[in-house]
């Protein structure tokens, strides 16, 4: 690589404060040559506690060792190594001399400690794992697993042939049902054959003695070929193993693991449970079988994400709004709560009670299932309220490192950063290819010197927030590369939010091209990857802002559009934005039709649409609406309508203050003359009960007064029948 070493030290020392002592020597060959002055390092850290930092990736397990076997090296639990990869993503390019700000920035970010811990999700197997499918297969299989697992044989499909020695446990039927995950699957199957496995002893007589040969080696019987001589039967051994007067049965167990080897899996979603391996070929099994064989104790995985159920927007007293999680969830960990009134909302299931960190509150809301989730935040990035988010890191902690990331590449003379996020996988493995290919291939360009790659858990778990917030801080283009691990819901996801996101850049001013998707699956994709990353810059801000990303995501995205809007181009007073997952809006209300119940205002999770204590009135705070639509689908009368939208008149100022939607003149008590209610309420009311018995004549006006008049009437006049007695 092209180091600048004099430029490298300078960028570091006024990025990262690191000390000119610690910069005197740079290691332009970091692998096993250079083992002795990784040791002197490892011991010098360790003896002043200050972070190690590793410029090389591919000697990671060489450094790690070494690191333990040094005299005077911290552990790895006292003082962690953090290493970064400066060679393919940047170094290894046909503009690697200009690198330097993008290299300072690599270790800048490298150096930031680790993420505040999130807690676990424990999984518990004791290694009964059930094999579904037919008898050649499903027999090949368990002798590739019995020497580790508890066998449990499910054949679903004729064919083929079991083996004569009762080497495992074997079922028979057609699987109606398997839920669960790793530790925890309940399957369900229905059994209608004559023949009892338990019981059979496979001595193959009933084989050669039916007449129709409807009996094969899985031991089962073709009834469709079969015509009653029952031969079988009266040549059958073993008691009770074939009874053709046996009716059919449902079965259910529980295992820890499942081989499903049929053609259609069990679990259709993209992500299917942890625990379940569908294996449709050789490869696939073989990859199982491994995996397979070391799935037996206990496990644990993050708990990927956090949920508060005082901000959700899904439902509130049995009406559905928002389902934007629910939607996009690609393991189907996340249920709808609404149809449980009044019962214990927004619960996270898992728990040995059953729900964990739940709030009872009548209102509505999600389940999360934390077993289930893989972590892919996509659910957080679609959010409107930010009431789901995702914990592995945080919000805060990834907007303080991409803040930092930014800060040391602009401070090192850096301009027009691209900030590509990528999955820690197979993104970072396109990445890895395409700077090794520009090292060897003239055609092939590299990462240029102004992307900076961005390593995440999963590509769908930075949103619009983080998004706009990068921006505002001084990225010049936001891209996310897709290698083929997402599933299609985030691809849509993904592009629904950037195009809110353009929007809003669009309608302040700053042009067009600041996000975008890019797609590398494999290596065939690698000159497309190359070509989209030399995209020329977009317009930036003129100021980068100075903001921390907050936990809050409504609060960052309204940090992040102040800033911009205070620096915009130019200004403009309403931004349409695209219906599909806008996070902001006005409502637009049919007064004709309202009849000011404010149903509406009850049904606003997040404080937007209010009443006035004094006047009939519908007031409404646009910086709180997320654009549910809970108001329109609770109102009577079909009298809301949703409008996405991003409200800037006054500055901002407007959308974050109430202002009136529709106002009435009170209806005052015919007895006493107090306001309550209005005029056309009370009309529709009185018109409903016209008929009714106990509103005829005097008693009518009852309708007409307030709550103490009217109290004051039915005891005054007793004679008359009470509307407490209906």
């Amino acid at each position: 690589m092209p180091l600048d070493a004099a430029a490298l030290k300078t960028a570091l020392q006024q990025t990262s404060g690191a000390s000119p002592d610690g910069l005197e020597q740079l290691h332009t060959l970091l692998c096993r040559r250079e083992a002795g002055a990784f040791q002197r390092a490892a011991k010098a850290t360790g003896a002043a506690g200050e972070p190690l930092v590793v410029a090389c990736t591919q000697e990671r397990r060489l450094f790690t060792e070494l690191n333990e076997h040094t005299e005077g090296a911290a552990p790895l639990d006292v003082r962690p190594i953090h290493f970064v990869n400066i060679r393919e993503t940047g170094g290894w390019s046909r503009d690697a001399k200009a690198a330097t700000p993008k290299i300072a920035a690599l270790l800048a970010a490298a150096q930031m400690p680790a993420p505040q811990p999130v807690p676990n999700v424990s999984y518990r197997s004791g290694g009964r794992c059930l094999i579904v499918g037919h008898a050649d297969a499903a027999e090949a299989a368990a002798a590739l697993l019995s020497d580790k697992l508890d066998v449990n044989l499910l054949l679903d499909g004729a064919g083929g042939a079991l083996a004569q020695s009762h080497g495992w446990a074997v079922h028979a039927g057609r699987l109606k049902r398997l839920t669960g995950w790793l530790g925890a699957f309940q399957a369900e199957w229905e059994s209608s054959n004559p023949i009892d496995l338990d019981l059979c002893t496979r001595c193959n007589a009933c084989i050669e003695a039916c007449p129709e040969a409807a009996i094969d080696f899985t031991y089962q019987i073709d009834l469709d070929a079969c015509k009653s001589h029952r031969d079988c039967v009266r040549v059958c051994d073993a008691a009770g193993a074939i009874d053709f007067d046996r009716a059919p049965r449902t079965d259910a167990d529980t295992f820890d693991l499942v081989l499903d080897l049929r053609p259609e899996p069990a679990f259709t979603m993209h992500q299917p449970p942890q625990g379940y391996f569908h294996a449709r070929d050789e490869r696939a099994l073989h990859k199982a079988v491994l995996e397979l064989r070391d799935a037996v104790g206990e496990f644990e995985k993050p708990k990927f994400f956090t949920y508060n159920q005082k901000i959700c927007a899904h439902s509130r007293n049995e009406r559905i709004g928002c389902t934007a999680c629910i939607d996009v969830c690609s393991a189907r960990a996340i249920g709808s709560d609404a149809s449980l009134k009044g019962k214990l909302q927004g619960k996270v299931r898992g728990g040995p009670e059953g729900v964990r960190g739940g709030q009872a509150k009548p209102t509505g809301g999600i389940m999360v299932e934390p077993h289930l989730c893989v972590g892919c935040g996509a659910c957080s990035t679609v959010c409107p309220s930010g009431a789901i988010s995702f914990a592995y890191p945080s919000a805060v902690d990834q907007g303080q490192r991409l803040r930092t990331l930014l800060r040391a590449y602009g401070a090192a003379g850096g301009r027009e950063a691209a900030l590509l996020i990528h999955s820690e996988g197979a993104g970072a493995r396109r990445i890895d290819e395409l700077g090794r290919a520009a090292r060897t291939e003239r055609s092939v360009h590299g990462v240029p010197a102004r992307v900076l790659p961005v390593p995440v858990w999963h590509t769908a778990s930075i949103g619009i927030d983080l998004w706009l917030a990068a921006f505002a801080s001084g990225a010049n283009q936001v891209w996310v590369l897709l290698s083929g691990e997402e599933a299609p819901e985030y691809r849509q996801a993904l592009g629904e939010q950037m195009a809110i996101a353009q929007a809003v850049l669009s309608g302040l001013g700053y042009g067009e091209r600041h996000f975008k998707l890019i797609e590398a699956r494999d290596a065939r994709d690698l000159a497309a990857l190359d070509a989209a990353l030399r995209e020329a810059p977009a317009a930036s801000v003129a100021r980068a802002a100075s903001f921390n990303a907050q936990a809050n995501k409504r609060a960052t995205l309204e940090l992040a559009i102040d800033h911009l809007m205070a620096h915009a181009p130019q200004r403009s007073e309403s931004i349409a934005l695209p219906a599909a997952g806008a996070p902001f809006g006005s409502l637009k209300v049919d007064t004709a039709a309202c009849t000011m119940c404010l149903s509406c205002v009850g049904a606003c999770p997040e404080g937007a649409l209010l009443d006035n204590a004094e006047r009939p009135q519908l007031r409404f705070i646009e910086k709180n609406c997320v654009q549910c639509g809970l108001c329109a689908s609770t109102c009577p009368e079909d009298a809301i309508a949703l409008e996405p939208r991003l409200w800037l008149a006054d500055d901002g100022k407007a959308r974050k203050a109430a202002r009136v939607l529709h106002e009435v003149e009170p209806f005052h008590c015919v007895r006493c003359g107090k306001p309550f209610g209005t005029l056309r309420a009370i009309e529709a009311m009185a018109a409903k009960l016209a008929g009714h018995a106990a509103f005829q004549g005097a008693a009518a006006d009852r309708l007409k007064m307030c709550g103490d008049c009217r109290v004051i009437d039915m005891h005054t006049n007793p004679n008359e029948v009470r509307i407490t007695d209906l």
